[in-house]
């Protein structure tokens, strides 16, 4: 007997190992008035972000912060800024990225942080942190917000890594600053949050170059990283300021930065726990979690409220519209299953509601978009970094597709982000689903490509032939033979079906699963990010067990320690 929508939240598990004993819970919610380690200043057109890390705030007890070094939570901060400049400020046009602290730009991901963390934890602190590098290069490409790192210090690993995740590079020379990749040379692991792809695939730096550079601790100043490529160039301490200042204003040109924006407000949700189940409500999102089955329910629900169809009612609205807000809870609703709930195996993905309302909303924000309306674009390329998010969790992910679903336009994204798709076929209830114009093209994964596109990567004369049904209800048998659904069970067979595949998929090794699906979900050409997520992802992760980097005299164990590190000098 198929469960509607609504009430078939079955659960998944839920259980908190942050990586170190002291750990709270983890929150994302951050704003202005609360960040620690970050500040940034907007004026005109031009905003400037200043990192000087309060090394007495951690965000776990148990280290220091010195050398404007990074944890989870001065990171958390950066994501929260990066967010607030494109939808609070969007007249801005360029954002200088810089340091606080004298002759430090940033010293990268604190070591003594990764040495005492968990390998969950520090997976994923630079699955997170790489996203966040993503964003800021998205805005860069997409809203017209051209980042640059003033290199006013040294910059090492992870701060080298901030400063490449932006569009150009100026470094300080002042005899001292440098930048380096040092983590092969002092640590036995790579560059976590894509130092290596985006110095060769990026910047452009030749093979042998970034040899030489990742192998020396040390790094080089500003002649060296110039001829090598590793910046795009600098200014001595007593020209500095102009040199920056003439570089902004180039980039800035005539534009006065006086679009106004919206709020961001918190996202609010509400944890309950009743006989084992953890329950996270939102507004628009649910997750019920059950850590004994291992499972967790993900329910999205519809738009109850026709949509904005002016740029004024959309403003008005702002961050409360429902196609932000929806996936502002989606977002955080991921991160919390993601840090706060990894022994969840298996997100059982669901939608709820009207899905003529979804096809409403999308049809309004595109066609404010292409009036050239700036919070209509960037509501749409929020909801696409979000879907990304979604590609990428470490958890396999079934879509169940039941009457009243409202898998249709955006959230049928979801359903395509979905590792297996089941779609019950009962002739007594309708079950339907929607294709939205945005699916071929508005929502673009990690790979350049859409999902239908992914989804369906040899078979061409299916994908035109969905494209051909867009805003058509499709019926069950008719989605299995489109390639939108994996099965399309009647109402006889879906509840032995259904359960023996979560049975199944849950009883198989996390680590094996891991690997297969970031080797699955991203068909088709390999890009940038599909390196960082896929081929980095899955190298970080092995090397970060390996006794050469964490073992008693590995690398990372003995960094800052007299003595030098064991390795075991196998090649494997």
């Amino acid at each position: 007997m198929a469960l509607s929508a609504d009430d078939a939240h079955a659960s998944a598990a839920g259980h908190a190992d942050h990586g170190h004993a002291a750990t709270p819970v983890v929150s994302f919610v951050t704003g202005p008035d609360r960040y620690k380690h970050w500040s940034y200043r907007v004026q005109g057109a031009v905003a400037t972000v200043t990192l000087a890390v309060d090394k007495d705030a951690p965000m776990v007890p148990g280290y220091e912060l010195k050398l404007n070094s990074y944890d989870l939570g001065v990171d958390i901060e950066l994501a929260d800024i990066v967010r607030r400049l494109r939808f609070s400020h969007p007249g801005v046009r360029c954002v200088v990225i810089t340091s606080g602290i004298a002759k430090m730009f940033c010293a990268g991901a604190n070591i003594k942080m990764l040495a005492s963390s968990t390998h969950t934890w520090k997976v994923n602190f630079c699955k997170f942190t790489n996203e966040t590098r993503c964003e800021l290069e998205d805005a860069t490409t997409f809203s017209g917000q051209r980042y640059i790192a003033a290199v006013n210090g040294t910059a090492a690993g992870g701060g080298y890594e901030l400063a490449e995740s932006c569009a150009e590079i100026y470094l300080i020379d002042d005899g001292n600053s440098a930048v380096s990749l040092p983590e092969v040379p002092l640590l036995g692991v790579l560059p976590g949050t894509g130092g290596l792809t985006r110095l060769v695939d990026k910047r452009k730096v030749r093979r042998d170059h970034a040899d030489v550079f990742c192998t020396k601790g040390e790094g080089f100043r500003l002649r060296d990283a110039l001829r090598m490529r590793l910046v795009d160039g600098g200014w001595p301490k007593s020209k500095w300021e102009q040199g920056l200042q003439d570089r902004v204003a180039a980039i800035v040109g005539a534009e006065t930065g006086a679009e106004p924006g919206i709020e961001l407000p918190d996202v609010v949700v509400e944890t309950t726990q009743e006989a084992g189940i953890t329950t996270l409500s939102y507004p628009h999102v649910q997750v019920r979690i059950d850590p004994a089955a291992r499972t967790a329910h993900l329910l999205l629900r519809a738009p109850t409220q026709p949509p904005e169809t002016t740029g004024d009612s959309l403003v008005q609205a702002g961050a409360k519209a429902w196609s932000f807000a929806a996936f502002a809870q989606l977002d955080d609703a991921l991160l919390q299953l993601r840090f706060n709930h990894n022994q969840v195996g298996l997100i059982l993905l669901q939608t709820g509601g009207d899905a003529q309302q979804v096809l409403a909303h999308d049809a309004a924000l595109t066609a404010l978009r292409d009036q050239g309306h700036w919070l209509a674009r960037e509501i749409q390329l929020h909801q696409a970094r979000v879907l990304r998010r979604l590609d990428n969790m470490s958890r396999s992910m079934f879509a169940l597709v039941l009457p009243g679903s409202a898998f249709a336009g955006v959230l049928a994204e979801v359903l395509w982000s979905a590792d297996r798709a089941y779609m019950i076929d009962d002739p007594d209830k309708p079950n339907t689903i929607h294709v939205g114009p945005g699916s071929f093209g508005t929502y673009l994964m990690h790979n350049g490509q859409t999902r239908l596109q992914t989804r369906l990567i040899g078979e061409p004369e299916l994908l035109a032939a969905v494209q051909a049904r867009i805003g058509q209800a499709i019926s069950p048998s008719d989605a299995e033979q489109l390639g939108l659904v994996t099965r399309s069970p009647d109402d006889l067979d879906w509840d032995d079906e259904v359960r023996l595949a979560i049975e199944e998929r849950v009883s198989f090794s996390p680590d094996a699963l891991t690997g297969m699906e970031q080797n699955l979900r991203f068909a088709g050409p390999e890009t940038c990010d599909t390196k960082l997520f896929g081929r980095l992802t899955a190298w970080q992760n092995w090397i970060f067990q390996r006794p050469n980097a964490v073992g008693s005299r590995g690398a990372l164990t003995m960094y800052g320690h007299p003595q030098a590190p064991v390795y075991d000098w196998t090649r494997t």
